[in-house]
C-alpha cells in the first residue's frame, strides 16, 4: 500500500487509510489519551499547571476531539470536526494570553503524535499489519498534526491581533497624554504605562514628519517608541537620547519622508521637543532651513530661538531703527544691511565692502551716517544687542528692508 500523500487542504480525507484502521485505534483512545497527558505534563510542565487551572476542561477535550478526530476522519472521512476546531482555537487563544510563542504548544502536539505512532507500531505488530500500512498511516499522522497547528494559530494569531490594537490605542492615548498634560499627574501616567507595556523614561526626542506617514514605517520602529501617525502632524516620542543606533533605525524608517528631530528632554518636556521638531520642519518650508531627510533641531538652535516670535521681532526692529524712518527707502535699506553686517561680523571697513561689494570708503561713509542717527543707541549695551537680534532675524526671514 503506498504513503499517504500529506493534504494539502484542512478536512481532506486521511485517504488510503481503511477503515478498518479505525476499529482498531478506538478503543485505545482512553489508554492513549492518558499516555500522552502523562508525557507532555512531564515535557512541559507548564501544560500540567494549565490543566489543574479554569482551562484544565477544555484542554482536555480539547486533545481528546484531537485524537477523536482524527479515527473519526480515518472510518468516514466526511465527518466534522467543528468542536475539534473551536477546542484547538481556544488552545491558541490560551498561549497567547499566557504569552508563550507556540513553538511549546507545537512540540507537545508532535510528541502526541510519536506517542500515537508507537501505539500503531504496537498494534501492527498485534494484528500483523503491514509495514505501508504503519507508514501510510505515520504519514497521515503528521500531516493531520499540521492540520492541528494551523487551526490553532488561527485563536492565537485572533488576539495577539487584538491585542495589538488595544496596545496601539492605548499608546496613541499615552502619547496624546504625555504632550498635553502639565505636570503629568504620575498615578495616571503609572496606570496608562501599565496597561500600555511601556516603561517610562526618563528623557525622549520628538520626531516629527510630514503628513502622510510611510506605510511600513510602524514596523520599521523599535517597539518602544510611541507613534500618532493618523493625524495632520504625525510625530513620534523616541525614549533616551538620539544614539547611534537609534538615528540608524529612524533613517531607515523614515526614508523618503521628510522628518525632524526635537532636542532631548525630559519626559515632562516632550511636548516643547515636538513644538520645536515642528517649527524646524516649517522652515525647512520656508525654505529658511536646508532641506534633508532628517534635520536635527540641535543644529538650528539659534535660527529657532531668532525665529520663534516673528510679530515681536517685527516691533524690536522698528522700534530700534525708527530714527532711520525719515530716510528714503533705497538709502535705508543700504544703511540697514551695512549695519547689520557689520553688528554681526564686527569686521573692519574692508571685509564689511568685501561682503556687500562696495569700497571700503562707502561702509565707512555709512557708518558715520548710521552713528549720526543711532549713536546712542549703538554705544548702549542692550539696545546694540536688540538691533543685532533684530536684523539677524530679519535677515534669516528674506527681510531686509527693516
Amino acid at each position: 500500500m503506498p504513503s499517504i500523500a500529506r493534504p494539502s487542504v484542512l478536512g481532506e480525507p486521511l485517504d488510503p487509510l481503511p477503515k478498518k484502521f479505525a476499529a482498531f485505534m478506538r478503543p485505545l483512545l482512553p489508554g492513549l489519551l492518558n499516555e500522552i497527558r502523562i508525557e507532555v505534563t512531564r515535557s512541559y510542565p507548564v501544560y500540567g499547571r494549565l490543566l489543574n487551572g479554569p482551562d484544565g476542561d477544555a484542554i482536555r477535550q480539547g486533545v481528546e476531539q484531537a485524537l477523536t478526530a482524527f479515527v473519526d476522519r480515518v472510518d468516514n472521512p466526511g465527518s466534522s470536526s467543528e468542536l475539534r476546531d473551536e477546542l484547538l482555537r481556544r488552545f491558541g487563544r490560551v498561549e497567547a494570553y499566557e504569552g508563550r510563542d507556540l513553538e511549546v504548544l507545537q512540540g507537545a502536539y508532535r510528541l502526541g503524535a510519536r506517542i500515537a505512532l508507537r501505539r500503531a507500531k504496537t498494534l501492527g505488530r498485534q494484528y500483523s499489519l503491514s509495514p505501508a500500512l504503519i507508514l501510510a498511516f505515520a504519514d497521515a499522522l503528521f500531516a493531520y498534526v499540521e492540520e492541528l497547528e494551523a487551526i490553532t494559530r488561527e485563536g492565537y494569531a485572533e488576539v495577539r491581533e487584538r491585542a495589538a490594537s488595544e496596545e496601539s490605542a492605548l499608546r496613541r492615548q499615552l502619547l496624546h497624554f504625555l504632550l498635553t498634560a502639565s505636570p503629568l499627574p504620575r498615578t495616571t501616567i503609572s496606570e496608562l504605562c501599565k496597561a500600555a507595556a511601556w516603561e517610562l523614561p526618563r528623557s525622549c526626542f520628538l520626531v516629527a514628519l510630514h503628513h502622510p506617514a510611510p506605510e511600513h514605517l510602524q514596523t520599521a520602529l523599535d517597539r518602544d517608541v510611541l507613534t500618532d501617525l493618523d493625524i495632520p502632524q504625525p510625530h513620534l516620542l523616541v525614549p533616551g537620547d538620539p544614539t547611534p543606533a537609534r538615528l540608524d533605525m529612524l533613517r531607515t524608517a523614515l526614508a523618503g519622508t521628510r522628518a525632524a528631530l526635537g532636542l532631548t528632554v525630559p519626559i515632562a518636556q516632550a511636548a516643547d521637543s515636538v513644538r520645536w521638531a515642528r517649527r524646524v520642519l516649517q522652515l525647512v518650508d520656508d525654505d529658511v532651513i536646508p532641506d534633508e531627510p532628517l534635520v536635527r533641531c540641535e543644529d538650528h538652535l539659534t535660527t529657532l530661538w531668532l525665529l520663534s516670535d516673528a510679530a515681536l521681532v517685527d516691533h524690536i526692529a522698528a522700534r530700534e531703527l525708527a530714527p532711520l524712518d525719515e530716510l528714503p527707502a533705497r538709502r535705508r535699506d543700504r544703511l540697514v544691511e551695512t549695519l547689520r553686517v557689520h553688528v554681526s561680523t564686527r569686521a573692519p571697513a574692508e571685509q564689511v565692502g568685501e561682503v556687500l561689494g562696495v569700497h571700503a570708503q562707502t561702509v565707512r561713509y555709512r557708518l558715520r551716517t548710521l552713528d549720526a542717527y543711532l549713536g546712542d543707541r549703538l554705544a548702549d549695551p542692550d539696545h546694540r544687542f536688540a538691533i543685532e537680534v533684530a536684523l539677524r532675524s530679519l535677515h534669516l526671514r528674506g527681510h531686509d528692508d527693516a
